[in-house]
């Protein structure tokens, strides 16, 4: 099992869908024993969809703020996960001078679905178990609480 890193950043198009999920997944998963951030090249408006699949796990994510990669406050992160390729992008450009890994996970924009509600909640959910799946994958849980 490997160690996890104390930071991580995720990091999307607009902060408004996929990185929040990732995020909020990997806080329930690990707590504390990680920080954990998202941002977005641009700050869009946190989509009520992803707050309603996240919502199904048990997690609130109704109070997230979409930031930009301009807002944030630290540089520390350990690995920073793009899940867009304009983040990537992004990432790459910010970390050339920084020791930090940087992990490209393509990720479905679920917003770009069209169709019935249903059809559209199927495509976030399938967003939402895909990034589950990969956070695990990377990330083990480990024994012991979450603190």
């Amino acid at each position: 099992m490997s160690d996890l890193p104390g930071a991580v950043l995720f990091a999307c198009t607009q902060n408004a869908v996929r990185s929040p999920m990732a995020e909020a997944l990997m806080k329930h998963l690990h707590g504390t024993r990680v920080y954990v951030d998202s941002v977005g090249l641009r700050a869009g408006d946190l989509d009520p969809l992803a707050v309603e699949v996240i919502r199904e796990l048990g997690i609130d994510l109704s109070r997230h703020k979409p930031k930009t990669f301009d807002d944030m406050h630290d540089s520390f992160y350990d690995v920073i996960i793009t899940l867009s390729p304009e983040a990537q992008h992004r990432a790459i450009e910010m970390t050339r001078t920084m020791a930090c890994e940087v992990e490209y996970w393509p990720t479905l924009d679920a917003t770009i679905i069209e169709g019935t509600r249903e059809q559209r909640l199927a495509a976030f959910r399938q967003v939402r178990d895909q990034i589950m799946r990969r956070i695990l994958q990377r990330f083990p849980l480990m024994p012991g609480p979450k603190v």
